[in-house]
């Protein structure tokens, strides 16, 4: 009984002496900066989306999109014409995008984006298409351009949703701005 009791002992002041040590604190490399962590651990901003809209025609508006300040692709919308639906671009300025689902459309079997609160106008969103008459007011996405026409819509609004899925796919920021 003596031994166990001084087994006990011995386990208990151990115990003591490792809870009263700092212990070190693993730190993953990607909150590691020149070898030196981070006191704080970095924390996930949402993902920022922006347009760059820089041609203009009488058939369309031609951009390219950023995904958190890397060109992604190219963008396809309709002329502006004073914000009327399924004729025009939205206005520049600032929206919150959500991802949406096939189930919630009826006429889109993939993810897609939904942009929010458009001034006067809904159902905007980011969907596959080629040309200007595809686009019914939303935003039409693509790998290579011409006038009027992106290349690749499927392909590139993949690549969209893959990246925003990788980044989180919570708190998305549209930023669209004209050149």
């Amino acid at each position: 009984m003596k031994k166990i009791n001084r087994w006990l002992v011995k386990l208990i002041q151990a115990l003591l002496r490792a809870l009263k040590r700092k212990e070190r604190v693993f730190t993953p490399k990607t909150q590691v900066k020149d070898r030196t962590a981070l006191k704080q651990p970095t924390k996930v901003k949402g993902v920022n989306l922006l347009i760059i809209r820089d041609t203009f025609t009488e058939n369309s508006t031609m951009g390219e999109l950023f995904i958190n300040g890397e060109r992604f692709c190219d963008t396809l919308e309709n002329p502006y014409l004073d914000n009327k639906r399924n004729i025009s671009c939205i206005p520049e300025g600032n929206y919150k995008v959500r991802l949406r689902l096939p189930r919630e459309s009826a006429s889109r079997d993939y993810l897609h984006l939904l942009v929010e609160d458009v001034p006067n106008r809904d159902w905007i969103l980011f969907h596959r298409g080629n040309r200007a008459e595809d686009t019914r007011g939303c935003i039409l996405v693509g790998q290579g351009s011409e006038q009027d026409v992106v290349y690749n819509s499927t392909l590139a609004m993949d690549l969209v949703i893959k990246e925003i899925l990788n980044l989180g796919g919570e708190n998305i920021n549209l930023i669209i701005k004209n050149k």
